[in-house]
């Protein structure tokens, strides 16, 4: 415990925050891996600013087992936190900081029981997978999968360690991210008509996407067990506009949808695009032809399908004790490890209610529990 809650220490001081590098944390980590006689590949993005890592402990053969983790974290911007949210601060049996438990505390646990499996592994090779961007759309794991799809890597399991308390989680909704921006024409407020208000079709937009609620809502698969269990969305910013007095030429709308079915996602889909182009590009085009509406796809994120037979589930359920296996309501890497053919399960340290949030902790009883499962995970692969 002591060593892992150093490395935690350390993982926190790095402030991985998506919109800035992720480098030199992923640096520390290949470091610590390479020590430990891991096999340590770093992947760098187009912009050489952020990179994933995969490192591998064990034979070079198919049929492993992945722990996976995501590097960046939330932005700490307008938050009330007690403390320093880049100095992990220990009170109560509670370890403060940004990323304690989404996701650095299962990175940290992972990274102190590595010389462990360096010296258990026999036949099987445990692999870490660590990525970047997950905050903004899973796009490092994207990558690192179809890294992996290319070299023709075969690992068996995938564990995603996103804080779950300690509970096997099976399936999520998927997570679709957007931003749609609103090009009109500037004017003088005096006098609405003459201009194009980029922020009222914005408004208008968005009255749009919030009627298809109750459309999501009838659509509800009759088997569906998440919570809700209905596809839904959310309008997480609009941006727009200069002065009470001008005539906004541009908007931006970001905005997501949790779809239970490919279906509800494709539905919302369409009947946006129909809608801006039979109804909000007209009314702009007759007054300025250069108006336009724009839809940046930030991320498409599969869900995780729960399945009938799932090794990772499995496993989970012997080295925890436990055959409980649940769903959750967000999203996590987990769907792009199983469209590649893995087992996948989600289970982690540390409670969801805490991540994002300021004052965000993770309880030492928590990260005991995983290193305790991590220990029991250790002893199977020296068989």
């Amino acid at each position: 415990m002591e060593q892992t809650t150093g490395i935690l220490s350390d993982l926190i001081a790095f402030p991985t925050v998506s919109a800035d590098s992720n480098l030199e944390m992923i640096a520390y980590l290949a470091n610590r891996l390479e020590d430990c006689g891991a096999r340590v590949d770093v992947m760098f993005d187009a912009s050489g600013q952020k990179a994933n890592l995969f490192a591998t402990l064990g034979p070079e053969t198919d049929g492993g087992i992945v722990l996976s983790g995501h590097s960046d974290v939330v932005p700490v911007t307008d938050q009330d936190w007690t403390s320093d949210p880049f100095a992990m601060v220990e009170r109560d049996g509670r370890l403060y900081g940004r990323g304690t438990c989404d996701m650095k505390g299962f990175i940290a646990a992972t990274l102190a029981m590595a010389p462990e499996f360096a010296a258990q592994i026999s036949r099987r090779p445990i692999h870490f997978a660590f990525t970047y961007d997950e905050e903004v759309g899973c796009i490092g794991a994207g990558h690192l999968v179809q890294a992996l799809r290319e070299r023709e890597l075969k690992p068996r399991l995938a564990l995603i360690g996103e804080p779950t308390s300690m509970r096997v989680v099976e399936g999520h909704k998927g997570c679709h991210e957007y931003s749609t921006r609103f090009q009109g024409l500037e004017g003088h407020g005096s006098d609405p008509g003459r201009g194009v208000n980029a922020v009222e079709y914005a408004a208008r937009y968005v009255n749009r996407l919030l009627d298809l609620r109750g459309d999501l809502q009838q659509r509800t698969p009759p088997d569906s067990r998440f919570d809700p269990p209905w596809t839904t969305l959310n309008i997480g910013a609009l941006n727009g506009g200069s002065a009470h007095n001008v005539i906004a030429s541009k908007a931006q709308v970001d905005w997501e949808m949790r779809p239970v079915q490919p279906s509800d996602a494709d539905h919302v889909k369409d009947t946006m695009a129909r809608y801006c182009r039979d109804t909000l590009l007209p009314a702009m085009q007759a007054i300025y032809p250069e108006a336009s509406i724009e839809t940046e796809v930030v991320g498409e994120v599969a869900g995780l399908t729960p399945t009938s037979q799932n090794e990772a589930r499995e496993l989970m359920a012997d080295l925890l004790g436990s055959n409980a296996a649940e769903l959750v309501p967000f999203g996590t890497e987990a769907g792009l490890f199983q469209a590649l053919g893995l087992d996948v399960v989600v289970c982690g340290p540390g409670s969801i209610a805490q991540a994002h949030k300021a004052d965000e902790y993770l309880s030492l009883d928590q990260l005991s529990d995983c290193l305790r499962m991590l220990e029991r995970l250790g002893d199977q692969l020296a068989n």
